[in-house]
This record gives structure tokens, C-alpha cells and sequence, in this order.
């Protein structure tokens, strides 16, 4: 029982070196972005991905892209707010795929808020598109998100399925 016990809290902490790994990339391909694209101007990387700098005082894909500042901090605080239960959720996870989609979300939302509260936008620089068709511009935090949000659902509908059949 003990050994299980520091078993799980080394895993815990290796998990957290992992979420500033993310946090360091997600951040550092931000300052990347701005220091070598020009706002607006996109620069095809793929028939259906662009580089493409662009500033973002919303949330994901946008919404609620207010440019108000006071809105952007109380994002940043609710976002806050929304990590601490997702710290929860890691810590107490029954699984590793659950800790592992957890290390995600957590990694993608801390690099957002961080990016946000040094001038109260977020930089997205990946536009995703078919064709002339515009599906949405993203950076590497809200890839993290997805991915984590992914493993999340498809885990708990596995569960879900396996519960089902018993």
C-alpha cells in the first residue's frame, strides 16, 4: 500500500515536469510567431494549414472576442479557477489515460492564461482550412486542450461502454 503510494506521487510529479515542458513549448512557439510572421500576412505551410499571426482577447475559436481587457482578466481568472479543479481531477484520476488527458488540459489552459495576462490576448498563429473554406486559427495550448479533451471523453465512453455490457 505505501509502496503503490509513492509510486502514484512520483507519477504525479512526473507529470508535472511534463505540463512545464508543454507550458515551455506552447509559450515559446508563441514568442517564434511573433518575432518572425506578420500579422495577417499567411504563410502556407500545407494545402490545409497556414502560419498566420493573429491575436485572439476571446476564447477557443474566438468566442467572446470582446478586445476589453477587464473581460480578457476575468477570463484569465475563471481559467484559473477552472485549473485548480482540473489539478483535482489529475491528482484523484483512476487511471493513466485520465492523468494523461488531464496533463494536457492543464498544460494547454496555463499556457493560454500566461500568454493572456502579459497584454490580455492570446497568440494563434496555426490556421487550419480547406480550401478558401476558414475552419479555425490555433496554437499549440489549444492543441494540447484538444488532445487532452479527446483522451478524456474517448476513456470515460470506453468506461462507459465496458459498464454498459457488464
Amino acid at each position: 500500500m505505501v509502496q503503490e503510494r509513492i509510486e502514484d506521487l512520483l507519477n504525479i510529479k512526473k507529470g508535472y515536469s511534463i505540463i512545464f515542458f508543454l507550458i515551455a513549448v506552447d509559450l515559446a512557439s508563441k514568442v517564434i510567431a511573433e518575432e518572425n510572421l506578420i500579422f495577417g500576412q499567411p504563410i502556407p505551410l500545407v494545402p490545409f494549414l497556414d502560419l498566420l499571426l493573429v491575436f485572439n482577447s476571446g476564447i477557443a475559436f474566438s468566442i467572446f472576442d470582446f478586445n476589453n481587457s477587464l473581460f480578457s482578466l476575468g477570463l484569465s481568472m475563471l481559467g484559473l479557477l477552472i485549473v485548480f479543479y482540473l489539478h483535482y481531477l489529475y491528482k484523484n484520476a483512476e487511471s493513466s489515460a485520465n492523468r494523461i488527458s488531464m496533463i494536457f488540459i492543464i498544460a494547454g489552459a496555463l499556457g493560454n492564461i500566461l500568454d493572456r495576462l502579459q497584454d490580455g490576448v492570446v497568440t494563434d498563429f496555426l490556421f487550419l482550412h480547406i480550401g478558401n473554406t476558414s475552419l479555425f486559427i490555433f496554437n499549440f495550448a489549444d492543441a494540447f486542450i484538444s488532445i487532452g479533451a479527446s483522451l478524456f471523453f474517448l476513456t470515460e465512453f470506453n468506461k462507459f461502454l465496458q459498464n454498459r455490457s457488464i
